[in-house]
Formats: C-alpha cells, structure tokens, sequence
C-alpha cells in the first residue's frame, strides 16, 4: 500500500493568502484557484477588478497542472513550437502559463492556477503561494 502527502485546507488557504499577497503587492486582478492532486476545487478568490472568466480560467489552469502533473507553461511551449495536434488532449484544456503543480517528496499533491495578468506573472503569483508552504 502507497503512503502519499495531500494537501489540506490550511495548506489551500496559506498558498492563497500569499498569492493573493504577491498579486495585492503587485496590483494585479487575478483569480486564484488551489486544487487537490485530482484536480478538484480546493480553495478560490477573485478581486473585484478581475474579469468574471479569470475564475473558470484559473481552475483550468490548476486543475491540468494537477492532472498533467506539470506546469501548463510546458503544453503552452509544446503547442507554440508547433504541436497543435495536442490540443485536442482531453481533459487538459488549459494550456496557457499559469499553472503550476504543488510538488512534495517527488509527488504532485495539488495544484495553483492562476488568471488575470500576463501569463509569467500569473506563475509568479503561483509560485509564491506555493512557496508559502516551504517546501
């Protein structure tokens, strides 16, 4: 039988409380979502400022972080460079940066999404909320 972390609702509220930090810091309106390593809805804040599809965006973005057990910016790549057959992979379907996997001991536990901004600050916000933890 495996043993394998997860993350708890602490955990979601302490990387969203400092996401929302790093976005606060920087005045961006973004929307953040935390997910579980199944991809399931954990955690979630949206500003006032930030567009109503940023929510529906950042819960793709996490949710294909979690299941594709990378971060989106590598499918954002991959489609760039010219394959665009992957866009028709099912269920990832958040293929912008912004995505980033909550990883312990070689394990994707969850996952942030992050919408709003340019996408490398999307990560930013991400990856700071994951940073949180201290991993």
């Amino acid at each position: 039988m495996y043993t394998k972390h997860a993350l708890s609702l602490a955990d979601a509220q302490q990387i969203l409380a400092a996401a929302a930090q790093e976005a606060n810091d920087n005045q961006w309106a973004v929307a953040i979502a935390i997910v579980d390593d199944g991809g399931h809805l954990l955690a979630m804040q949206r500003t006032e400022a930030c567009a109503p599809v940023g929510s529906y965006i950042a819960i793709e973005k996490a949710r294909t972080a979690a299941l594709g057990r990378r971060e989106t910016k590598v499918y954002e790549d991959m489609i760039n460079a010219g394959r665009n057959a992957f866009l028709s992979a099912p269920v990832i379907s958040a293929t912008l940066e912004g995505g980033v996997p909550v990883i312990v001991d070689n394990q994707v536990i969850g996952a942030v999404g992050v919408s709003g901004v340019k996408s490398n600050e999307d990560a930013q916000i991400a990856k700071a909320g994951i940073a949180a933890l201290s991993l």
